[in-house]
């Protein structure tokens, strides 16, 4: 199983198919939304969406970007994750500690 990177996405590929995804898109400078988490079914319940992430969150650090969760898997790392919480937007910082 193999880790792989192009514009938009990060992705998962064992034997040459692709068995995960999480892709990104842009919002403005220095912010990106992450938009969709994929598992192959046959490959659910090995913690891929979580590996999936996890390249994410480090491309979002080591680029210095903020992120934006838009995927329900993202939303619900955020939420499950404090200590990851620095690479949110202002914004949804807020949000998740529940001020206006």
């Amino acid at each position: 199983m193999e880790m792989k990177h192009e514009d938009g996405r990060f992705y998962l590929e064992d034997n040459d198919k692709m068995i995960g995804e999480i892709t990104y898109s842009s919002v403005e400078d220095g912010v990106i939304s992450l938009d969709h988490t994929y598992v192959d079914d046959d490959y659910r319940g090995q913690g891929l969406a979580g590996k999936l992430l996890n390249a994410a969150l480090d491309f979002a650090d080591l680029k210095s970007l903020k992120i934006v969760p838009v995927c329900e898997y993202a939303k619900a790392s955020f939420k499950k994750k404090p200590e990851i919480r620095f690479l949110l937007t202002d914004n949804y910082q807020k949000l998740l500690k529940g001020e206006n």
